[in-house]
């Protein structure tokens, strides 16, 4: 049994991040990745003929996508890196590097720990916490990925008839509404401390930045790497104030 394995009051959670459980299950999720990707190359191969396209157009193709997918890629890896030890590797290769978003799971993790007064990563961090961080990170994609399934078809529909009445209301109501989310979160943070503002302002401004030097620019690959070179940005400024304070 798992539970006999690991002491949920315990605050090192090392042994159960790493526990060969989620090493099982991480590398099924990354099987199935491999055979979906098998299955497209060779849905691809079949189907280039009929559109007219030659082998060494396929292999072309392929080819930039993998060398367009490298920025996106090291952008993930760099975020990653920064949460591996509060998840620990298996989780964060299943959540961040396959399947989920580092703002919605560093989003659920948090408000999961705080229904039970714990801080990721602090002193309260223990063993429980992180497995009800990581069930709610993963009933939250789980549900995200059925929604999609299901509401997709559903919600088309109305987005056909919504267009027809005003273009623009599908392009508002969406942001307006992650908008409003992370502002939430993000204002629950800058309550706490000058640093925790001076930590959200210095974020806010390199993603400025970056989002302004890749329209200006025209280097669409930089809005990827714009949340990696935040957080590192976010954590040098915590550090430098904190060192400072």
């Amino acid at each position: 049994m798992v539970v006999a394995l690991v002491d949920p009051g315990s605050t090192d959670i090392t042994p159960l991040i790493h526990h060969p459980v989620l090493w099982a299950s991480a590398a099924g999720v990354f099987a199935v990745v491999i055979l979906q990707s098998a299955i497209y190359f060779k849905a691809i191969r079949k189907a280039a003929p009929a559109a007219d396209l030659t082998p060494g157009q396929v292999r072309s193709s392929v080819r930039s996508g993998a060398v367009a997918a490298i920025g996106p890629s090291l952008a993930v890896a760099l975020i990653a890196i920064s949460l591996l030890p509060l998840f620990g590797t298996p989780a964060v290769l299943t959540r961040i590097g396959l399947v989920g978003s580092a703002a919605f799971d560093v989003a659920a993790a948090g408000i999961s720990a705080g229904t039970q007064g714990a801080q990721l990563g602090g002193p309260t961090y223990t063993q429980k916490i992180f497995a009800l961080a990581f069930a709610a990170m993963t009933i939250g994609g789980l549900v995200w990925m059925l929604s999609a399934l299901v509401l997709t078809p559903i919600l088309s529909k109305g987005d056909a008839k919504l267009r027809k009445v005003n273009p623009a209301v599908m392009a508002i109501v969406p942001t307006a509404a992650l908008l409003g989310a992370f502002f939430t979160l993000a204002f629950q943070e800058v309550l706490k401390s000058p640093v925790h503002l001076g930590t959200m302002l210095a974020s806010a401004a390199a993603m400025g930045v970056c989002l302004l030097l890749a329209h200006r620019l025209r280097l669409p690959w930089l809005r990827e790497w714009g949340l990696g070179v935040a957080i590192i940005v976010a954590l040098s400024a915590a550090f430098f104030m904190t060192s400072a304070a």
